[in-house]
């Protein structure tokens, strides 16, 4: 709408004089609106249009809509006889010249300016307000609290220690990987994932160690879930969410992250569904995504717009993912994530 000055003239009352029936008035009316158009004399009589408000839509700065309704001046409109055919000094009755309206950003509050703005929506994410507020929040958080205990977390400890953490919740999602292989219908990958799983089970000392991945073995990490398996046969998407403690997600991902969860600790019973054990490797995953993706996460802070970068970010990260799962294009499994 960059550009774009509509002006509506809302006519509440219009009043005629000289005791003028209705019917005069509309004919009247009539030859106002196209005097240019027509040879046939127009009636004489001054018609004046009162009680009047105009209305404009003008575009704010901010790509936003403002709506301006003024209150009006009188404007005495005099009819011109037919003037089709003669020159402007030949004009038989004067015209009253009427200056432009200025810009609705000049009207005052004290001339009864109501002004209505509002921000237009992006596809994909009709919750923006909320998902706003929440990013503020959750960056609030991240800044008090998240952020320095990361820091201390890889200052404290040992990397070896932390990729033994990695490895470990990885090897815990591996069952998940395997059964949505075989929805994919990828019977090779699903078995790779297995193999995977049992090898880091019993000689990577229940996946402390990613020996799978070594040579000779070279069995690759693979990303994979419920999710995934949903973007591969066509499920959109839905509504982007950032949501607290989770973050960025979609609908979609929410949903699959969901069954994945519920995957392990109900098949796999104890100590994996208790939460003495849930909650603090929940938490050392966490600590541990947030140490290793520190630097992606700088560069959403300091853009211009660091939620919609955030939001650009995870959304284009996660199709690229889906397409490298799905065969749509070549993507290395170490990078899936």
């Amino acid at each position: 709408m960059a550009g774009l000055i509509s002006v509506l003239l809302l006519a509440s009352a219009p009043a005629y004089s000289d005791g003028i029936p209705p019917s005069e008035i509309a004919s009247s009316n009539d030859a106002l609106a196209a005097p240019m158009l027509s040879d046939q004399a127009v009636p004489d009589r001054p018609v004046s249009i009162v009680n009047t408000e105009i209305l404009v839509i003008v575009p704010a700065p901010d790509a936003a809509v403002a709506l301006v309704l003024l209150p009006a001046t009188p404007i005495e409109a005099t009819p011109l006889a037919a003037t089709s055919h003669l020159a402007p000094d030949e004009m038989t009755t004067p015209v009253q010249q009427v200056e432009p309206m200025q810009p609705a950003a000049a009207a005052s509050p004290e001339a009864g300016v109501i002004v209505v703005t509002g921000q237009i929506r992006t596809p994909g994410d009709p919750l923006q307000n909320i998902n706003v507020e929440s990013y503020a929040i959750a960056q609030a958080i991240d800044a008090a609290v998240v952020a320095p205990t990361a820091d201390a977390y890889e200052k404290a400890v040992p990397e070896p220690i932390r990729n033994g953490l990695r490895n470990f919740a990885n090897n815990l999602h591996e069952p998940a990987v395997f059964v949505n292989f075989l929805l994919q219908l990828k019977p090779g990958k699903a078995a790779e994932t297995a193999g995977r799983f049992i090898i880091n089970s019993t000689i990577g000392v229940v996946g402390l160690f990613d020996i799978a991945r070594r040579k000779p073995i070279n069995l690759p990490q693979r990303k994979n879930g419920f999710a995934d398996t949903l973007g591969c046969y066509g499920v959109k998407p839905g509504a982007f969410l950032f949501l607290p403690i989770v973050g960025a997600t979609s609908v979609r991902d929410l949903i699959g992250g969901g069954l994945d969860g519920f995957l392990l600790p109900h098949f796999a019973g104890k100590p994996f569904n208790q939460l003495a054990f849930t909650v603090p490797t929940g938490v050392a995953r966490e600590l541990d995504k947030r140490v290793e993706f520190d630097e992606d996460l700088e560069k959403v802070q300091n853009s211009d717009d660091p939620y919609v970068a955030a939001r650009e970010y995870y959304l284009q990260k996660r199709q690229a993912q889906i397409d490298g799962l799905c065969g749509k294009k070549d993507m290395d499994a170490d990078d899936q994530e």
